[in-house]
């Protein structure tokens, strides 16, 4: 029988390697509140000065995203075979692009969705924190760059 790989602490990752997770990824899990509840949704997305842009449809996380302002943002990478892993957490506010200049510079980006249909509009995400958390046996060399 193989033994399970010894246990790791987590280790916090600094704001530039939370920063550049960020930015080498395309897909994240955006939370926003429903009513009472909360909820959650995938979405490809990127980084740029210094904010999370999402293209979307009009609905639930778009309407839930706007309305309630505040937001919270997610990605992560696991290998399970290592027990090893790590993940960043934005929490901020959430807008809408609504000037023409903002709506023709956030079409040059082009957010690309893989999902079908149309997804006219783009949420900014600001972030208010960015934190991060690492586990394994890299976790000590993530938190000074990669």
């Amino acid at each position: 029988m193989a033994s399970a790989p010894s246990k790791s602490p987590l280790t916090t990752l600094d704001d530039a390697v939370c920063w550049e997770r960020l930015a080498a990824h395309r897909v994240g899990r955006l939370v926003v509140s429903v009513g009472s509840q909360p909820d959650i949704f995938p979405v490809n997305y990127l980084v740029e000065d210094g904010q999370i842009i999402v293209r979307t449809a009009e609905g639930t996380k778009l309407a839930a995203a706007i309305m309630g302002g505040l937001v919270a943002f997610e990605i992560d990478e696991f290998d399970p075979d290592t027990h090893s892993g790590w993940s960043v957490v934005v929490h901020g506010t959430a807008a809408e692009t609504h000037t023409l200049d903002e709506v023709m510079h956030d079409e040059a980006l082009d957010p690309d969705p893989w999902a079908s249909g149309f997804k006219g509009r783009i949420i900014h995400i600001t972030p208010t924190e960015v934190t991060g958390r690492s586990v394994g046996p890299q976790a000590q060399e993530q938190t000074h760059g990669e």
